[in-house]
């Protein structure tokens, strides 16, 4: 992940909404939720969480797909991998030891 990818997605998760969202996007797994769904959750107005929404998918946090008339996201766990192995690349110096358990290489769903 290039360092301009890493600060877009630290910026879309600067905003606790947006943070929330993404956690219950985590929790629902592949299937998704619903945009209204989670505005609901959050007790956010819809086109307020849809704005939410889509900072987190241009940061490559989320993916959307359309189903009738709604919009259903699901995190996109590439991206979020892609993350947490951009802030772990160095830790430790590079010692698989302390850092290994940390960088899980199994596809998630």
């Amino acid at each position: 992940m290039e360092i301009n990818h890493a600060t877009a997605a630290f910026a879309a998760l600067s905003q606790e909404t947006r943070l929330d969202a993404l956690r219950q996007l985590v929790k629902a797994g592949p299937a998704g939720l619903a945009a209204g769904a989670i505005a609901a959750a959050e007790n956010v107005p819809a086109p307020t969480m849809s704005f939410h929404l889509k900072e987190l998918a241009g940061a490559g946090l989320v993916r959307s797909r359309k189903e009738g008339r709604s919009v259903i996201y699901a995190a996109d766990y590439g991206g979020i991998r892609a993350l947490v192995e951009f802030l772990l690349a160095d830790c430790c110096q590079g010692d698989p030891r302390l850092c290994g358990p940390y960088i899980v290489k199994e596809a998630c769903a």
